[in-house]
């Protein structure tokens, strides 16, 4: 029973990156899942001992970042530290971009962005760990994702799935039913 998560735990990898005045931080999560479509709506699981969540309960906005195949070591190495001891995007020397919507740096390299602004619910926050973030701008790069769907033939450009102790899965081929 106490290894019954890792059923379900080889969604997408994403990368959380927050900010509050001269704090930034980012972390990687694999839980995290679409809430709702209409306003875009998406949840993480954070642990609200950790120093983003202090940032993000500041702040009130959060990036989620989709990394690829080529970044998996990366997401390994913001996941092996603390971002209050270390500046994890000087560290690991990670090119950034700025955001549209928020103040959050985006990571270059990244599949999709997904800016959000914090849905404020404390009970969901302190009980469960659970974050709601309303999407305040998305996009993709047009190499793996355009006209609404995922097409991705680069292996390095593959989405990445956690499993634990060092061990990922990628993205396979598509595959289409006809109805």
């Amino acid at each position: 029973m106490e290894k019954a998560y890792l059923l379900l735990n080889h969604g997408p990898t994403v990368l959380i990156s927050c900010a509050y005045g001269d704090e930034r931080n980012v972390i990687a999560a694999g839980w995290c899942t679409v809430l709702d479509y209409t306003p875009a709506r998406v949840l993480v699981i954070l642990d609200k001992q950790g120093y983003s969540h202090q940032l993000i309960k500041k702040s009130g906005e959060f990036v989620m970042m989709l990394p690829s195949k080529a970044m998996a070591k990366l997401v390994l190495q913001v996941g092996a530290c603390t971002g209050s001891a270390v500046d994890k995007f000087a560290a690991f020397d990670m090119p950034i971009l700025p955001a549209k919507t928020v103040v959050a740096p985006l990571i270059n390299g990244c599949l999709a962005f997904l800016e959000c602004k914090l849905i404020d619910e404390p009970h969901n926050q302190d009980t469960y760990d659970l974050y709601i973030g309303e999407v305040t701008c998305a996009w993709a790069d047009p190499r793996v994702f355009s006209n609404g769907r995922w097409h991705i033939k680069d292996e390095s450009l593959r989405s990445i799935h956690y499993q634990a102790g060092g061990q990922f899965f990628a993205i396979g081929d598509s595959f289409q039913v006809e109805e």
